[in-house]
C-alpha cells in the first residue's frame, strides 16, 4: 500500500498531528471520501479546562466523519492537521492505528472516578468500522478490565454489532450509550445529515441496547433555531426516546465555530434562505446561542422528560459542556 501525502513537499514544515496525518496511507476511496491510516502515539486524550466537565478523558478512534452533518461543530479539529477547508472533515477520514495496544498501555493513567467518553469529535462507528474494527478492538480491551466509567456517543445503528461486548463491559464497569437524534423527521434528517443512518434506525438501536440491559439514552443535538426547535418537534424526539425506553434525554443548541459556519451558512442559504439573516444575527461575534435561547430549550426538554416519565439527565452531555472552551481545553485527540 503506497503512501499518499496530503500536502505538497514544498509546503510548510509539518509537526505533530499534521506530520503524522501526512504520513498516513490510503485505506479506501469512495463517495468522494478517502480513508487514511493515522500513526498516533496516544489514544487517551485528557480534557483540560478551567471548568469541570462530565468526563476527564476522551477517545476518538477516527478523525473526521463521513456522515457529513451540515452543522457539525467538530470540523475545526482538522485544522490541527493543517486542513483549513471545513469540507475536508467529511472527505478525508483518518483511522488510528494500534488503538487497542495504545489503550492497554495508557489505562493506568485513569484514576478512580474519572470518566471516559468515546466519540466526542468523530462518530466511533464510521462506515469503515465494519472493515477495520477499531472501535470494537477498543471495547474488547475495556471488556478485560473493571472499575471504569465509560460513555459512547454515536449516530450509527451499527453499534448493535457490539451489544455482546457492551453487555460484558457493563458487568464490571459503568457504561452508557447515547444515540444522537437531531429530529425524528427522516426527510429533514436526510437534508441535515446526508450520510448518517436514519433516525428510526438509531432509535431501534437504542431499543435493542436497552433490551440488553445496557444504560442508554438520547442526545438531541444540535437544536437548530427555526429548523428543529419547535415545541412539537422536540416533543416528538422525547416521545420517541421514551418509546425506546431511554434512561435519559438531553438537548444541546447549535454550536457554530467559524470553520463550521463556512459550511453551514451556505447550506442554510440553499435550503432555508429565509433563516440566513436570523442566524447571522444570532451568531454575530459568538459561537453559542444566547443564554435565553439555551434556557428555553433546557426548560422545555425538562418538562417533556417529566411528561414522558424519563427521570434521568445524561451524564455525558459533552456538547453543552463545551461552552466552557478555553485555550486549555482539548476534547479531540
Amino acid at each position: 500500500m503506497s503512501s499518499l501525502p496530503l500536502l505538497p513537499e514544498a509546503g510548510p514544515r509539518l509537526v505533530g498531528i499534521a506530520r503524522l496525518a501526512a504520513q498516513g496511507e490510503s485505506v479506501r476511496q469512495g463517495h468522494e471520501v478517502e480513508y487514511f491510516t493515522l500513526p498516533v502515539r496516544s489514544l487517551l486524550n485528557r480534557s483540560l479546562t478551567r471548568r469541570r466537565l462530565p468526563f476527564t478523558w476522551t477517545i476518538n478512534p477516527y478523525r473526521g466523519c463521513e456522515f457529513a452533518c451540515k452543522y457539525c461543530y467538530a470540523r475545526y479539529t482538522h485544522e490541527f492537521m493543517e486542513m483549513r477547508n471545513g469540507v475536508e472533515f467529511e472527505q478525508k477520514i483518518y483511522a488510528k492505528q494500534h488503538a487497542r495496544e495504545l489503550l492497554r498501555q495508557e489505562l493506568s493513567k485513569v484514576k478512580h472516578g474519572e470518566e471516559i467518553a468515546i466519540g466526542t469529535a468523530t462518530d466511533p462507528y464510521q462506515p469503515i468500522e465494519r472493515k477495520l474494527g477499531i472501535t470494537r478492538a477498543i471495547l474488547e480491551e475495556f471488556a478485560q478490565h473493571s472499575g471504569f466509567q465509560l460513555g459512547i456517543v454515536t449516530k450509527s445503528a451499527a453499534i448493535v454489532r457490539d451489544i455482546d461486548l457492551l453487555r460484558e463491559i457493563s458487568e464490571r464497569n459503568s457504561i452508557s450509550v447515547s444515540l444522537t437524534i437531531t429530529t425524528v423527521d427522516w426527510e429533514l434528517a436526510r437534508i441535515l445529515e446526508p450520510r448518517a443512518p436514519r433516525p428510526d434506525l438509531r432509535l431501534d438501536a437504542l431499543r435493542r441496547i436497552r433490551d440488553a440491559g445496557i444504560r442508554g439514552g438520547v442526545i438531541c443535538a444540535p437544536v437548530l433555531p427555526g429548523i428543529t426547535d419547535r415545541d412539537a418537534q422536540l416533543e416528538a424526539v422525547v416521545e420517541a426516546a421514551a418509546e425506546a425506553r431511554a434512561n435519559y434525554v438531553h438537548a444541546n443548541p447549535l454550536f457554530l465555530k467559524p470553520s463550521s459556519a463556512a459550511v453551514f451558512l451556505p447550506f442554510l442559504n440553499e435550503h432555508f434562505p429565509g433563516l440566513v439573516a436570523d442566524y447571522k444575527r444570532r451568531f454575530e461575534g459568538r459561537a453559542f446561542l444566547a443564554p435565553a435561547y439555551r434556557k428555553r430549550v433546557s426548560s422545555l426538554v425538562r418538562q417533556l422528560r417529566e411528561k414522558y416519565g424519563i427521570a434521568e439527565e445524561s451524564r455525558f452531555d459533552w456538547p453543552e459542556a463545551s461552552r466552557a472552551q478555553s485555550p486549555q481545553m482539548n476534547l479531540f485527540g
